[in-house]
């Protein structure tokens, strides 16, 4: 669980075009086996502290000729930002992923102060 205390809380939000390998021939549509691919996301505003980060597939355009594995998670969260990573195994054929995130937590307030 992540605590707050006295500082304000932070919520940014976006989304992030991964890839599209339909067009190219990319890995995730003509690969098979274990295939990644990491998007480095960075925060307009950095956060006091590392956030919790949410993200889930808000597009995905995949073949229905394997079965559908696909693994999204949010990895290396830091203040600044974090790595948004898609995964795939076996025969899977992915043709074009986007993924919206929320980010959450500790956050600079207007009425904080510095001491020299």
């Amino acid at each position: 669980m992540l605590r707050f205390s006295h500082t304000a809380v932070g919520v940014q939000q976006g989304r992030a075009f991964l890839f599209s390998a339909f067009e190219d021939n990319g890995p995730m549509w003509t690969g098979t086996g274990p295939r990644v691919e990491r998007v480095p996301v960075s925060f307009a505003t950095p956060f006091r502290g590392p956030p919790v980060v949410h993200v889930g597939l808000s597009m995905w355009d995949i073949s229905v000729a394997a079965n559908q594995r696909v693994d999204i998670a949010a990895e290396d969260v830091t203040a600044g930002g974090f790595t948004l990573v898609f995964r795939t195994w076996a025969d899977t054929r992915v043709a074009r992923v986007r993924a919206d995130w929320l980010a959450i937590g500790p956050a600079d307030h207007v009425d904080d102060f510095a001491l020299d």
